[in-house]
């Protein structure tokens, strides 16, 4: 056991007897730089018999280099990709370099990892230690992070070391925060490390000002004389503990010849440890091989198969410490030992790290590299290359041409400080009118991504006026984007620009080229939409939409998918009722963003699918697309766009959690001054209060979500207002939001819109009328993909003819409706179905009063799954975990359905069944 460690290699020893048994798992490590995690990390590799080990190490100087780390971790065991599927096996082969092909999907990327790293424990359990966790590269540590997520039946342990705790791309992974040691652990540890005499008072004074920090209280000393130690004078004045312990090293370092120095430098310099690589550069600088003797006598540094320091802040020390000249040798060393075909991009980043100031040729080559790196990484892994070239560019004019196009790829990549930043660069100049336009619309972009409230719609507007005679088409896009934002802004209007105030400039705006692109037939929908109303809107609308599906099998541009997203398959799509191509063009969204690496509008798209599933009835894919959004926004710091999870918790029925979530919406929106968020709220609100039956509070939700017509949201706020207000006894304000329904439905005429006109209208309508408008509704909503619409309208048919007193009917009309609800988990809208077939006197277990409410949302995905006939490979694969991580999951299925086969699913996961055999 390590001195004052013993709960935390307890801990330790736990996870690695797990492992060996078979179950696996994660762990994060983290505390402040010295204070021992390191030497956790070397305690878990020593007692760690009969697993197998293999280690990664974050380093700064590569986190611009798109999996950098993840092919540390995976390289020594890629002779198992044989035995991954074809798409995963490729996957990993494009992004290490093996094979060529275009950038692969980050979830297939993270599947491939998971699978690789299953099938090496098949042999052998494996361990896999990542230390300085905080200086991966983002693709890396997303990718492990999601493994680690999913490491539940695999003999594989996945532990990070990291500087600071909760940091958040590994937020929701077990963790172990290590502290200081305790002043008595902290004494023995100084006066272990002393040999000779120590003063007391020096003492206390090296343990107070360490706080306990281990590497610390063991490099200090070293660095004074024997009398400071001694006689209590000549301590160094206080400084950050970090620089303390490096300056401790830099003490030692300080003390070697200067070829050692140099070699250190190097090697600090080469951050994936390639010995070879080493040698080949020390070569060149004129390093003997002898220089490596006295680093590794005093322990700073190991050569074996690999580069090795005895501590990650012994590379800091060296390389922060170094001249900037003598950085500059080392690299342009290390680029010219680097072979040009086999690792052109690593080379193109050792050569821009060693020129002196602009080279043009330089800039060139990182150019290059960024279009590599865009096909293996994304645009995330472009962006670096870009920014570095712009900055090395000596012309002016070409400099602030790729300044601007580093920053379009910094926000691209969720990175909108550093996009920012590069405008900063590109604003110096010179700049001609088009680009000072361009300019404009960028920092409007940046101002959007930041906040996503009111403030960018004035500076999108701005910036299209100011495109108009430079670029018509530019200025049309830009028009469509000020849309998009006030779309956002909503109810809360900033400088009196609303959808409005674009709509009136946007009428004026160029003409549409011949022919016209999605985006132009959209813009001149948009404005007439808000210009002339709904329905003269309708074809124009469509039309685009049309268009729009044609292009996305075919076009593959992250602009175009930023047009995309804010504005066609949500809210548009939805808004004329087209669930077809709500469906398609969400896929296609969340497609082309993991595709392409586009982080900064990958949650938008995985949002607006999970709306479309939410439609559809699958929450539990929703939930899954909601958690992933949610994680991506959170490591970007992007604001949170929660419209689907509000809508999934206004359907999930739980009143009092779906209340807490709306109010933290509600005033984060506010906050933000995001006004269609609080009719998002407002409308769920409504939403989930009719499914409870409390329509009195139904209709004022409803009634406030009216109040600002939020395009996508105010066509469904009409359909709970109708609901509401008939049952409340308001006939007036159902009558009214009838008319406002019918002309948008009818103006739509698809069945998703016909059909809920149908149910609207039968909700009002006589006896006489009411039965034929029930079977209309039914009819035509069973053709759509809306199936929690389809599931209300057997409901209201149900209550309907319950009252009419057709019970045998009414019951054939409510089992369906609860049958359905039941199996999409909303619980308000499923008690509402059994409260009425109480009434007809039939007996209903309440759903919940089973086993199958013990299940979690993954247990149910791979029991559902299972039922289907999927085998364990195939629910892997579409659940991104592993087959054994499938079959663990199963094997609790069944002990809490208390089963014991495949076979027994169809009934245990059967509503009907369980209803009727509670």
């Amino acid at each position: 056991m390590l001195l004052g460690r013993s709960d935390e290699c307890r801990r330790l020893d736990e996870l690695v007897s797990r492992t060996r048994s078979g179950s696996g798992g994660a762990l994060v490590i983290s505390g402040d730089p010295g204070i021992g995690k390191s030497e956790l990390i070397a305690y878990l590799s020593h007692h760690s018999s009969g697993c197998r080990v293999e280690r990664a190490w974050g380093v700064e100087s590569e986190m611009e280099l798109a999996f950098a780390g993840l092919h540390q971790l995976c390289a020594p065991i890629l002779d198992n990709l044989a035995a991954l599927p074809t798409p995963q096996r490729e996957a990993l082969g494009v992004v290490f370099g093996r094979c060529p092909g275009t950038a692969p999907d980050r979830l297939m990327v993270s599947m491939a990892t998971l699978g690789l790293l299953s099938e090496t424990a098949q042999k052998q359990p494996l361990i896999c230690l990542v230390d300085d966790a905080q200086w991966l590269d983002r693709a890396s540590l997303q990718v492990m992070a999601f493994v680690g997520r999913r490491l539940i039946a695999e003999p594989v342990l996945l532990v990070f070391a990291v500087r600071e705790a909760g940091m958040r791309e590994l937020r929701g992974l077990p963790e172990l925060g290590v502290t200081g040691l305790s002043d008595h652990d902290a004494r023995a540890l100084l006066t272990s490390a002393i040999r000779g005499r120590l003063d007391p008072q020096i003492r206390d004074q090296i343990v107070a000002e360490t706080r306990g920090n281990p590497l610390a209280i063991l490099e200090l000393p070293k660095g004074l004389a024997p009398a400071a130690l001694a006689g209590g004078f000549c301590l160094p004045e206080a400084w950050p503990l970090t620089s303390r312990i490096e300056q401790s090293f830099l003490t030692r370092i300080e003390a070697l010849p200067p070829a050692t120095r140099q070699l250190l430098l190097t090697a600090a310099a080469e951050p994936v440890g390639d010995v070879t690589l080493l040698w080949r550069a020390a070569e060149r600088l004129g390093i003997t091989p002898d220089a490596a003797s006295p680093a590794q006598e005093c322990g700073l540094l190991e050569l074996a198969a690999r580069v090795r320091f005895r501590h990650p802040l012994v590379r800091s020390a060296v390389y922060r410490a170094a001249t900037v000249p003598a950085r500059q040798s080392v690299h342009r060393a290390l680029a010219e030992a680097t072979d040009s075909t086999v690792d052109p991009d690593r080379r193109a980043w050792h050569r821009a790290r060693s020129v002196v100031g602009p080279d043009e040729d330089v800039a060139c080559e990182l150019l290059r590299s960024a279009d590599r790196a865009r096909a293996r990484g994304g645009v995330t892994a472009a962006a670096a290359f870009l920014e570095r070239a712009a900055n090395l560019t000596p012309e002016a004019t070409r400099r602030a041409t790729r300044a601007l196009a580093a920053a379009q790829a910094m926000l691209d990549a969720a990175d909108p400080d550093a996009a920012y930043e590069c405008t900063a660069t590109a604003e110096i100049g010179p700049l001609d009118n088009l680009q000072h336009a361009r300019l404009d619309r960028l920092r409007a972009e940046i101002a959007c991504a930041r906040r996503r409230g009111n403030h960018a719609p004035p500076l999108l507007l701005k910036a299209a006026r100011r495109l108009e005679p430079l670029d018509p088409y530019s200025a049309r896009e830009t028009y469509l984007q000020a849309y998009s934002a006030a779309i956002f802004s909503g109810r809360i209007v900033s400088d009196g620009t609303g959808v409005l105030q674009v709509a009136k400039c946007a009428r004026d705006a160029p003409h549409a080229p011949e022919p016209p692109r999605p985006i132009d037939l959209l813009l001149d929908g948009l404005t007439t939409r808000f210009t002339k109303g709904y329905a003269p809107a309708v074809p124009l609308l469509k039309k685009a939409l049309q268009a729009y599906r044609i292009e996305a099998r075919t076009k593959q541009e992250v602009r175009w998918l930023w047009l995309l997203c804010p504005i066609a398959p949500e809210p548009i799509a939805p808004d004329l009722w087209d669930d077809e191509t709500w469906h398609e063009m969400a896929s296609c969204a969340v497609h082309l963003a993991r595709d392409t690496g586009a982080l900064s509008v990958l949650p938008l798209a995985l949002a607006y699918r999970a709306s479309a599933h939410v439609a559809a009835g699958e929450f539990t894919s929703a939930s899954s697309l909601i958690d992933e959004a949610n994680a991506i926004t959170e490591s970007t710091g992007f604001p949170l766009l929660n419209y689907a999870a509000l809508f999934l918790a206004a359907w999930r029925g739980s009143a009092s959690a779906a209340l807490a979530r709306f109010q933290a919406a509600r005033h984060d929106a506010t906050a933000r001054s995001e006004g269609r968020s609080i009719g998002v709220v407002n409308y769920a609100t409504a939403l989930l209060y009719n499914g409870c039956g409390e329509y009195d509070r139904a209709l004022a939700a409803a009634q406030r979500a009216a109040e600002y017509e939020d395009i996508g949201i105010i066509s469904w706020t009409l359909v709970e207002l109708v609901e509401a207000a008939a049952r409340s006894g308001s006939p007036e304000t159902a009558a009214a939001a009838m008319q406002k329904l019918e002309e948008r439905t009818r103006a739509s005429g698809t069945e998703w819109a016909l059909g809920t006109l149908a149910r609207a209208r039968a909700l009002l309508a006589d006896d006489s009328a009411a039965d034929d408008l029930y079977r209309e509704a039914i009819e035509r909503l069973a053709h759509t993909r809306v199936a929690v619409h389809l599931a209300r309208a057997h409901l209201v048919y149900g209550e309907w003819l319950r009252r009419q007193r057709r019970r045998a009917e009414a019951r054939e009309q409510l089992h369906a409706a609860h049958e359905a609800f039941t199996r999409f988990g909303a619980e308000g809208f499923a008690e509402r179905a059994r409260h009425d077939l109480l009434a007809t006197g039939e007996a209903v277990t309440r759903h919940g009063a089973g086993s199958l409410e013990d299940l979690t949302a993954q247990e149910e995905q791979v029991a559902q799954l299972a039922r289907e006939g999927h085998t364990n490979v195939e629910i892997g694969t579409r659940l991104f975990i592993s087959p054994r991580t499938a079959e663990w999951h199963l094997r609790h299925v069944y002990t809490k359905l208390g089963i014991s086969s495949r076979k027994e699913l169809q009934e245990a996961l059967d509503p009907a069944h369980r209803a009727s055999n509670p």
